[in-house]
């Protein structure tokens, strides 16, 4: 009885909707998933389940009301122990993140003081949805942030460079070079260079922020359908977010723009990261490598948001002719797993279409536990 209250707690059923961020936000960033990203996931998951723990203990008086079955007042689980899970749990996240570099330890910062400050001031206020949506575009940006950067710090490497083309030698200044010593012709490493500190690190994070924007509108729809899921009464909620899923399945089935090119691009540097010219397989003439390229991908892409909009968009249809308080739960449930699909389909969109599949094998298994435990 103890862990199945501890399940319903922490809302286990919604848990694998959390990697999916980490992993878009590495296809965003043009970057290819690693031991950063893994890190992101883990630290995603435990602010993610620090957030629902934090949930339940500050709503605990008003469970007690309109949900007296909740872990906490039906007595199956101290308010103590569920505050003090939420504190483990987020210093857990925050020591991943870590790992990951400072930039993602910085994200992960944010993203925590986000989760604490809507469950304990800002949910009942205007502004919950939106940060609520801050939280979710946040777990995306971690993963983009540590992506690449975790694997060159295990190696004694320090962060993987991001070569930056220049047109001449590079001067190189340390005991280690020199006097007039010169770097390769044609890239340039350093601290500005780096991923994980400077510019370059900046560079990575803002190309994931259409991502972060497209996974955070959806997530404001849903906490916005969700204000009404208690008590329902609501026809205009329900209408409003159905247009903004229509919204996002427009933006999410077009592949990101530059993201082929760049991915081309970053795919044949060769050694030490200088750039080297696009040579195609010389068995394969331009028209026939181009259906390869990009019919396949844009099927993929089409699929997931097809999936998308359909685990979405129908309970929220159902909700809005009847807004009662089941199916207006339900639509609840509906988009909260939907963002598994649109996750998987923001990763196609950057070109990842491995990526993309991978999370949507998760699908099963968060329909499987959400028949046992509620999402909500």
């Amino acid at each position: 009885m103890t862990a199945r209250a501890w399940a319903e707690l922490l809302r286990v059923s919604a848990l694998f909707t959390v990697p999916g961020d980490a992993l878009a936000g590495a296809a965003a960033s043009g970057r290819r998933p690693d031991r950063g990203t893994a890190l992101a996931v883990g630290a995603s998951l435990c602010l993610y389940e620090a957030g629902m723990a934090l949930n339940d203990w500050a709503d605990r008086d008003e469970d007690a009301i309109d949900r007296p079955h909740r872990p906490i007042p039906s007595g199956r689980i101290a308010p103590g122990a569920a505050l003090a899970a939420a504190g483990a749990l987020t210093a857990a996240g925050l020591g991943l993140a870590a790992r990951a570099g400072r930039p993602a330890l910085a994200v992960a910062t944010g993203l925590a003081a986000t989760v604490w400050a809507y469950d304990l001031r800002l949910k009942h206020t205007p502004a919950g949805p939106a940060a609520m949506a801050a939280a979710r575009g946040l777990d995306l940006l971690l993963g983009a942030a540590a992506t690449g950067v975790a694997a060159g710090r295990a190696t004694g490497r320090g962060p993987v460079p991001v070569p930056v083309p220049v047109k001449g030698p590079v001067p190189v200044k340390g005991p280690a070079s020199g006097r007039g010593a010169t770097a390769g012709r044609g890239s340039a490493s350093g601290p500005g260079a780096a991923l994980g500190s400077g510019p370059a690190t900046t560079g990575v994070v803002r190309g994931a922020l259409p991502a972060a924007a497209l996974l955070g509108a959806h997530t404001y729809a849903v906490t916005a359908v969700s204000r009404h899921e208690a008590h329902g009464g609501s026809t205009a909620t329900p209408l409003a977010a159905l247009g903004a899923v229509a919204a996002l399945g427009a933006a999410a089935v077009h592949e990101q723009r530059g993201r082929r090119e760049d991915r081309g691009t970053d795919a044949h540097r060769g050694p030490g990261g200088r750039g080297e010219p696009h040579r195609p397989n010389p068995g394969l003439t331009h028209d026939a490598a181009t259906p390869l390229a990009a019919t396949a991908p844009g099927l993929v892409r089409t699929a997931l948001t097809s999936s998308y909009l359909r685990t979405a968009a129908v309970p929220l249809l159902h909700a809005a002719l009847n807004p009662s308080p089941p199916l207006t739960q339900r639509a609840v449930g509906g988009g909260i797993r939907a963002m598994i699909p649109l996750q998987a389909a923001l990763a196609a969109r950057a070109g990842a279409v491995g990526t993309g599949l991978a999370v949507m094998a998760l699908v099963p298994i968060a329909r499987a536990l959400s028949r046992k435990v509620s999402p909500t």
